[in-house]
């Protein structure tokens, strides 16, 4: 019987269904069957729990949703971390879908549905200590508080230090695409920055490269190669120069000179400040000390004497702090409550008559010395009161007709 007398006779058979014709004979517009193509059968829509399934099995293998993976080879990477990097991901994909099927579907499902609930994650990794990308991120998220405050847009970060080699950055790579992170790493070793470039290359993980551009840029205006170590690596090292001992100098200074002790050395400090309580002060003082300068601060309270030396040292090095009268209120009565202070004690301390009063008292004294600058550190974080504080005392050391904070290395 020639096939198309058996497609016929097929036809007319009770509860059979036809067969599809073959791809050549399908006329334009037809529905073609999924075992004629196979890429109409992915197309086909399944179940509803077969769809669960299949996108928690996607999310584990690090593969965006309705992406497929990239199977072309990757490019080839000069220096022994390449031949690493390629081994470990060739076998990435069958390890994490046979992953995804031992623990189970309906832990894969879980797992899915806590990741779209945990907010985004974003994953920081460096060989050294981790500062610069930390403090890069958290630069970049303060351009969101707006949406992070009221958990609109919910982050959550992770720092990894020490990465020193390609395996724990891989694992770190695979971990970050399961959970559909980003990526933003700070890798002084050239290898190491290209391995991870190239692993979110292929897992489709969005990345970033905080150290790199900044340090080819320096590198071309130097005329000189960069080192390529990290911080701490054992082919560094770094002495112990004046200018680390004399930090050291400068935090235990500032500590003895905390809250108005020993007045008589206030002559000896690099920068003085002066403000009624919880301005801020003391963490403001340590945050210069560590980076060298000597802080002497001054608290003013109506009914105790300043002390005479504080108008007789240079007023330029002077700087008067002053906060909103709601906000240092608000600070008082937290403040107060956790010292465990009585109500009648409480009440004069975080009365809001008493506040006014005191901040009045310290602006007339402001008043007085003109030549104080006086900062207003209300909804400023210590850092940017610190910017400013620093760049009016270079300003005024240096005569520089625009402020700037130099520095020699």
């Amino acid at each position: 019987m020639s096939t198309a007398a058996a497609a016929s006779a097929a036809v007319n058979l009770p509860g059979h269904r036809p067969a599809p014709p073959p791809a050549s004979a399908t006329q334009p517009g037809a529905r073609t069957g999924p075992d004629s193509d196979p890429s109409a059968a992915r197309k086909l829509k399944g179940s509803a729990q077969l769809n669960r399934w299949s996108r928690a099995r996607a999310i584990r293998s690090g593969r965006k949703l309705d992406r497929p993976v990239r199977k072309s080879p990757a490019p080839e990477r000069p220096g022994p971390q390449a031949a690493l990097l390629d081994g470990l991901l060739s076998g990435t994909s069958g390890d994490a879908e046979g992953s995804a099927g031992s623990d189970g579907d309906d832990d894969a499902e879980m797992t899915a549905t806590a990741m779209a609930t945990a907010g985004k994650q974003i994953y920081m990794v460096s060989d050294g200590t981790g500062w610069t990308a930390e403090h890069s991120v958290n630069a970049a998220l303060g351009q969101f508080e707006f949406c992070l405050v009221d958990r609109g847009c919910s982050v959550n970060t992770h720092l990894f230090s020490g990465i020193d080699d390609v395996e724990k950055l891989l694992e770190i790579v695979r971990q970050a695409a399961r959970e559909g992170a980003i990526l933003v790493y700070t890798l002084a070793d050239p290898e190491m920055a290209e391995s991870a470039r190239q692993a979110c290359k292929l897992w489709g993980l969005p990345s970033t490269d905080v150290l790199g551009p900044i340090t080819e840029a320096v590198a071309t205006h130097l005329g000189v190669s960069p080192s390529g170590l990290p911080r701490g690596a054992p082919g560094r090292s770094f002495p112990l120069t004046d200018e680390y001992f004399k930090r050291i100098e400068a935090i235990e200074f500032t500590i003895k000179q905390d809250d108005g002790a020993l007045p008589q050395n206030l002559h000896k400090a690099d920068i003085v400040l002066a403000g009624v309580s919880r301005t801020g002060k003391t963490p403001l003082s340590i945050y210069l000390a560590q980076k060298g300068y000597k802080v002497a601060n001054v608290p003013i309270v109506m009914g105790v004497e300043l002390p005479k030396t504080l108008f007789e040292v240079d007023p330029e090095k002077v700087f008067g702090l002053t906060i909103n009268p709601v906000v240092l209120q608000t600070i008082r009565k937290a403040r107060a409550k956790s010292m465990g202070f009585s109500e009648e004690s409480r009440s004069n301390y975080s009365e809001m008559d008493h506040v006014r009063e005191e901040l009045d008292f310290a602006g007339k004294i402001f008043s007085q010395n003109p030549v104080w600058p006086v900062i207003e550190v209300t909804g400023k974080a210590i850092e940017e009161t610190a910017a400013v504080v620093l760049r009016l005392y270079h300003d005024r050391k240096q005569r520089c007709s625009m402020p700037r904070i130099s520095k020699r290395y």
